[in-house]
């Protein structure tokens, strides 16, 4: 145990003395766990040491230290919670649970998007997200130890870490992680480029020392003239960036001109762009080359001066210029020691996060939860991360539930769904979701969603595309029944009428259908009705006119009387779609005897002269029946217009011929229906009612 303390003291020189005692009670703990010769596992104590240069706050110190797997050994285990505070425990937690993640796999490498979304999940899953720069030490000391594992670990683990630990190590701005992180993995995935580029680098490192020193020498001279407190020195490329740039621009090291580079600081933002002056004064400068990232930061906060210099033998040498803050954030990230206000441009959503994650490393909040709830809230308000039984990441919108995690596996999955589980746990369908739970879902062998699944309030889905596929299924559902439905109506009346052979072609062309099945289900959803069969089959002078003109033949002569005479046979005129209590008058046409039409209708009003004089006087008969009246609804936008309105003709047992829904530009939109009335009392009552309903403009009778 002395061991381990004295490898932990020079790390916390800047602790308090009862930060110590903590610190010490921690040590001892990790000191009952047995020696083991022949592991070499990151241990606590490892990565506590990594993270020193950091100055990361003492709660990430006794996390880092106490998250050694190892703890798990012990007997009782310590009791993190009581000795050092909810929000170490927190902290180990989720180190733990990072540390035992299983969700990547080597087949993400080629899906970008599984990649990200498990990056997501990474940063929004962790209560603190001081929990993750631990888990990045984690990684490095994996890393500086792969050399112990066998070939399939060592290239799993490397490529791992370049696809999701070195990225958001990046986005958090640690850039020192990110750089060995990304080196270190290359050298084990790519063994001979790394050793190629290490070597071409130390055969030429004395040239390029040369090189380096006579340009510090130079601007150092010229720094004191001007009074500026400036440090100057070369800084080395790393290999992974160099061979990526090597692959980009396919050329081989040798001609590479960027690999000797030279970072200024200094004390303020003024000097910046002074130093930046005597730099371009003294050397000629490649104007392609220079980024201002003081005036426009990067989307991870990150701000310097680039420029890219030649020197008097031609040596490209790429200059960064920044302050002693700058420098700091750059190197350090959201892992910095920040003792003093920021400064820049601070507007992106990730840059507000970082802001807040400094605040929780200097902890000078005493509302720590509240920080870190900040830091999550501001990247991952919109998102939830959950897993298949299997392992596989599902992205889904906040507040998703079991079913539409079941339909974003697979529309078959959703509509087969009969149950789900959560962590092994029976949940109901309307249970929210959170990010990290695993989901099985329980399924019948047939499908057979419920509508309740499409009720908004009964808070089944959240998804809209979710929903769409539920009442797909209905259409379908509903389209295959009126098929089926439309085939016996036309079997039946086809034997009633001793019709033994159809010309399919000739009917779809009559009824303008585009193929059997629409045809089908036209008549199974009675949008061609019993006495228009018989019209095709018994009224031959009939089969060259369009349907929508054909009159509608009368079932009772008795509905109208024409002179006073009720046993005349008549037909009402599509046109004005007649109905009990409208003024109507008859037109004695050649073909199709008295054609009954409103008083009003345009076809009377602008009859010829000539034509007037077949017009005769008719008036409504003793015999009650129903008439196909046709209205158009105007509303505001088509979303559940149709829903709504046939609730209320279902209500008002009002029946449906046909609808056809049509939107505009505007995004308003117009529902034609034709429905059976008994009279004009019975449509004004209807028409009254659909006005009511929600986002409707205008109800009215077709005319």
């Amino acid at each position: 145990m002395q061991k381990n303390t004295a490898h932990a003291r020079p790390l916390v020189s800047h602790f308090t003395a009862h930060e110590l005692k903590e610190l010490d009670l921690a040590l001892e703990i990790i000191g009952r766990i047995p020696d083991d010769p022949n592991y070499y596992r990151p241990k606590g104590v490892d990565v506590a040491d990594i993270l020193r240069e950091y100055h990361v706050d003492f709660k990430t110190h006794l996390a880092a230290l106490l998250s050694d797997p190892r703890l798990a050994q012990l007997n009782p285990k310590p009791d993190l919670k009581k000795l050092f505070g909810e929000t170490v425990e927190a902290l180990v937690n989720d180190v733990n649970w990072l540390n035992n993640l299983t969700v990547y796999s080597q087949d993400m490498t080629k899906k970008p998007n599984e990649v990200e979304t498990l990056r997501r999940m990474l940063l929004s899953m962790t209560q603190d997200v001081r929990a993750v720069l631990i888990k990045l030490a984690y990684r490095i000391h994996r890393l500086r130890n792969l050399a112990k594992e066998t070939y399939e670990l060592r290239h799993f683990i490397s490529q791992e870490t370049l696809d999701i630990y070195a990225p958001i190590a990046n986005r958090l701005g640690i850039h020192q992680f990110k750089w060995e992180l990304e080196d270190m993995a290359f050298r084990y995935l790519e063994p001979q480029a790394y050793r190629h580029i290490a070597k071409s680098l130390a055969n030429n490192r004395v040239q390029r020392e040369n090189c380096i020193n006579g340009f510090v020498a130079l601007l150092q001279e010229h720094l004191s003239t001007e009074n500026i407190n400036g440090t100057c020195y070369g800084r080395p490329k790393h290999i992974y960036s160099i061979w990526k740039k090597m692959r980009h621009k396919k050329l081989e090291i040798s001609e590479l001109y960027d690999l000797l580079a030279v970072r200024v600081i200094v004390d303020n933002l003024t000097q910046c762009y002074t130093v930046l002056g005597i730099v371009h004064s003294l050397w000629q400068y490649i104007p392609k080359e220079f980024d201002d990232y003081i005036a426009n930061p990067k989307e991870n906060g990150y701000q310097s001066l680039h420029t890219v210099i030649l020197d008097a033998e031609g040596n490209r040498i790429e200059v960064q210029i920044r302050t002693q803050q700058m420098h700091d954030y750059a190197e350090l990230g959201v892992a910095a020691h920040w003792a003093y206000k920021e400064g820049g441009k601070q507007s992106t959503a990730i840059e507000k996060s970082v802001a807040t994650l400094r605040k929780l490393l200097e902890e000078k909040s005493g509302d720590e939860e509240v920080l870190s709830e900040d830091f999550r809230s501001e990247l991952f308000n919109d998102r939830v991360y959950v897993l298949t039984p299997a392992g596989k990441l599902v992205d889904l919108v906040k507040g998703s539930t079991p079913l539409d995690f079941a339909y974003a596996v697979h529309t078959e999955v959703g509509h087969r769904c009969r149950g789900a589980k959560v962590n092994g746990r029976i949940i109901p369908l309307t249970y929210t979701l959170k990010s990290g739970e695993q989901i099985e879902i329980l399924t019948a062998k047939e499908s057979a969603p419920n509508h309740n699944w499409i009720d908004p309030n009964l808070g089944y889905l959240k998804t809209s595309r979710a929903i769409t596929k539920v009442k797909n299924w209905f259409r379908n559902q509903q389209q295959i029944e009126n098929i089926a439905r439309g085939k016996l109506l036309l079997d039946k009346e086809t034997k009633r009428l001793g019709i033994k052979t159809l010309n399919l072609v000739d009917m779809l062309s009559y009824f303008k259908q585009p193929n059997t099945d629409a045809l089908l289900e036209a008549i199974g959803r009675s949008d061609i009705n019993n006495r228009q069969i018989v019209g095709y089959f018994k009224i031959p002078e009939l089969e060259s006119l369009p349907t929508n003109t054909r009159p509608k033949q009368s079932s009772n002569k008795s509905m109208i009387s024409v002179a006073g005479i009720d046993n005349v046979q008549t037909s009402f005129a599509h046109c004005c779609s007649p109905v009990l209590g409208d003024d109507i008058i008859g037109f004695i046409s050649q073909h199709h005897g008295i054609t009954i039409h409103r008083v009003d209708c345009k076809n009377v009003t602008q009859l010829p002269i000539e034509k007037q004089a077949q017009l005769i006087s008719v008036a409504w008969g003793d015999q009650k029946t129903s008439h196909a009246v046709p209205i158009i609804i105007e509303a505001f936008n088509a979303q559940n217009l149709l829903n709504n309105v046939t609730q209320i003709l279902a209500q008002s047992k009002i029946h449906i011929f046909n609808a056809t829904l049509d939107t505009h530009s505007d995004f308003s939109a117009s529902l034609n229906l034709t429905i059976q009335i008994e009279d004009t009392h019975q449509l004004s009552q209807i028409l009254t009612k659909i006005s009511c309903a929600p986002n409707i403009i205008e109800v009215k009778r077709k005319t």
